[in-house]
C-alpha cells in the first residue's frame, strides 16, 4: 500500500500542443493480458517489434495510479522551486568522474558555441533502496522518502519484472533469466530522476536549431518516462531512420530499451536513439518537467551476449561489438562509470564530433545520429 504523507499541493500540467506534429506509430503493451499465458505470449510479440522496429513503446494498466505519479511531479517541481544554493548542497563528490547521485546543475554543456548558450537542463537523481547506497537529500526530500521509495520499488514490481519476463519469452529463455540479473537486492545503479528543462526564447531556440540534445542511447536496460505534456522528445525510428516525435499518452508509461540490453542480446534488441527537440510554438514559452527512472543490471553482470538464448542463436546475434573486436567485455559497473564520464565531461561543445565520437571502453566509440 501506498505509504500515507503529508500534503504538499497538487501539480497541474500544461495543455497538449495543438500542432500537427509528426508523430510516431508506437506499439502499446496492455498488462491486463499478463493473466493468461496467452496473453502474454502476444505481449511478448508485440514487445519484440517494439524493441527491433519502433524503439519506445507504451505500457497501461501497471498498477500504478496516476495520483501517485501526479504526487511525484509534484514533489519534482517543489525541489526545482528551491534555492540554487540549497540545491548545489547535493552535487555528487565524483561528478566530473561519472557520479550521478544527487544534484546536477545546469550549465555544464555548450549548445551553441557562437553565442555561448549552454544547456538549461537540472537533474535530480535519487538511488535505489538497496543499502547500497546513502540517502542525504534535502529537507523536502527527506521528507517524502518512504514515498518515494515505496514508488520506486513499485516501477520494479509492477513494470519492470514484467517487461522482463516477456522479453525472456520471446528470447525463448526461463522466464526469471532476466530477471535474476536486475535483482533489486543486489547493488546496481538504478536511479529515480526528476529533471527540468528551462525554456529558451524562440530567439535561442533558433540559434539552437531548435535542438536541445542531439541524439543518443541510455546506457542500461529500460528507461521509464511517465507522461508530461509539453512535446520535445523524438526518436530515430529503427527501420527507416527518420525522426518522429512521441506523443504524450494518457495513463500510460513510454519504455524504451538501452545499451546493456543491447550488449547482451548481442545487437538483437537495439538500443533506442532519442533527443530532444525544443517545443512546439505554442508550448515554447513553459519549462518542461521530468519524471523517469533508470534501470540498470547489478553491477557485477559481465555484459557478454547470452549464449542460452535459441532465438538468438538462430537469428545469429552472437556477439556484441566488445566480442567481436577482440577487447575485455565491460561488467555493468565498467560500462555505467565510463559512459557516465563523458555524459558528465564539462564545458564541452555538444556538437564537437571529437566528443560525439570520443572512445567509451576499447572496442566502444560513440556515434553521431542525425
Amino acid at each position: 500500500m501506498p505509504v500515507p504523507v503529508p500534503e504538499f499541493g497538487s501539480y497541474s500540467f500544461v495543455a497538449e500542443t495543438k500542432e500537427d506534429l509528426d508523430w510516431a506509430d508506437l506499439v502499446t503493451l496492455d498488462f491486463n493480458l499478463l493473466t493468461t499465458p496467452e496473453g502474454k505470449k502476444q505481449l511478448a510479440e508485440t514487445l519484440v517489434k517494439a524493441v527491433r522496429e519502433d524503439g519506445f513503446f507504451y505500457v497501461k494498466n501497471f498498477n500504478i495510479s496516476q495520483e501517485r505519479v501526479n504526487r511525484q511531479f509534484s514533489l519534482g517541481n517543489r525541489f526545482y522551486e528551491l534555492p540554487l544554493e540549497e540545491k548545489l548542497k547535493y552535487i555528487p563528490l565524483g561528478l566530473d568522474e561519472g557520479e550521478y547521485n544527487g544534484y546536477v546543475p545546469a550549465g555544464r554543456r555548450i549548445l551553441d558555441p557562437v553565442s555561448g548558450l549552454r544547456g538549461r537542463t537540472e537533474v535530480y537523481n535519487i538511488p535505489k533502496f538497496d543499502g547500497f547506497f546513502k540517502h542525504e537529500h534535502t529537507d523536502l526530500v527527506q521528507s517524502h522518502l518512504p514515498e518515494i521509495e515505496e514508488f520506486s520499488k513499485s516501477l520494479h514490481t509492477e513494470v519492470l519484472t514484467p517487461l522482463h519476463q516477456l522479453l525472456a519469452i520471446a528470447l525463448e529463455l526461463p522466464e526469471d533469466y532476466l530477471n535474476k540479473i536486475h535483482d533489486y537486492s543486489k547493488k546496481s545503479e538504478d536511479h529515480l530522476r526528476y529533471m527540468k528543462y528551462t525554456k529558451f526564447t524562440p530567439e535561442e531556440n533558433e540559434k539552437l536549431n531548435r535542438i536541445w540534445g542531439g541524439g543518443h542511447t541510455d546506457l542500461g536496460s529500460f528507461t521509464l518516462l511517465f507522461r508530461q505534456p509539453v512535446a520535445a522528445l523524438q526518436i530515430k525510428n529503427h527501420v527507416t531512420g527518420e525522426w518522429k516525435w512521441v506523443k504524450p499518452q494518457d495513463g500510460t508509461l513510454t519504455v524504451n530499451t538501452c545499451d546493456a540490453l543491447s550488449f547482451l542480446t548481442g545487437g538483437y534488441v537495439r538500443s533506442t536513439i532519442h533527443r530532444v527537440h525544443a517545443p512546439p510554438k505554442d508550448q515554447e514559452h513553459v519549462d518542461r518537467l521530468g519524471l523517469l527512472y533508470f534501470q540498470r543490471p547489478n553491477n557485477d553482470v559481465v555484459l557478454a551476449t547470452i549464449k542460452d538464448s535459441p532465438v538468438l542463436q538462430r537469428e545469429g546475434y552472437t556477439q556484441n561489438e566488445f566480442e567481436k573486436s577482440g577487447n575485455p567485455v565491460p561488467t555493468m559497473e565498467q560500462w555505467t562509470f565510463a559512459k557516465q564520464k563523458w555524459q558528465r565531461t564539462k564545458n564541452v561543445v555538444l556538437s564537437d564530433p571529437k566528443f560525439r565520437t570520443a572512445q567509451i571502453l576499447p572496442g566502444w566509440n560513440e556515434k553521431i545520429y542525425t
